[in-house]
């Protein structure tokens, strides 16, 4: 009982005194070829299907090949996007203006995971501290979809309302 007491105590401490709050920094994977193998073709296409979306709809802003990767009756688990394919581009297409689609996504990927009809991605999210204004630090970002006869039939991530 003692024993527990000094590891609850030691433990107590270290964490008021902030040494465990030393965060090692998330990294990006400087190789999405890597991210996106598998030796099931079927996860592979499914990692494909998700990474070739972000590029050309999410980050290259071409509302226009929403269809090629959204099923219509899209569910969408964030709070600030509408569900639907739709709803999707409605929303999308108010900010999001075309431009160059680049071979590799531009944000910066961690992993990407398939297992079933499900792709995980992380991405390196990084924020301006809140404790000291002039430092930044870094978590993870969680986006998964779930597809379906070949598209994103459904999306859910970890965004909040604001």
């Amino acid at each position: 009982m003692r024993n527990t007491f000094l590891i609850v105590l030691l433990a107590s401490c270290t964490f008021a005194s902030g040494a465990a709050r030393a965060q090692v920094p998330v990294q990006a994977s400087p190789n999405h070829e890597e991210l996106l193998a598998s030796a099931d073709p079927r996860l592979a296409a499914n990692k494909r299907l998700v990474y070739d979306f972000y590029r050309e709809v999410f980050e290259g802003g071409h509302m226009e090949f929403a269809e090629k990767y959204l099923a219509e009756s899209y569910i969408q688990h964030n709070p600030t996007v509408p569900t639907g394919r739709a709803g999707f581009v409605e929303l999308f297409s108010k900010f999001a203006k075309p431009k160059t689609i680049e071979a590799k996504m531009k944000s910066p990927v961690v992993s990407i995971v398939a297992e079933g009809n499900l792709v995980v991605v992380s991405f390196v999210k990084e924020y301006n501290d809140p404790a000291d204004a002039t430092k930044k630090y870094t978590t993870a970002w969680f986006d998964m979809f779930r597809i379906e006869a070949g598209k994103i039939a459904e999306h859910w991530d970890v965004a909040q309302k604001k």
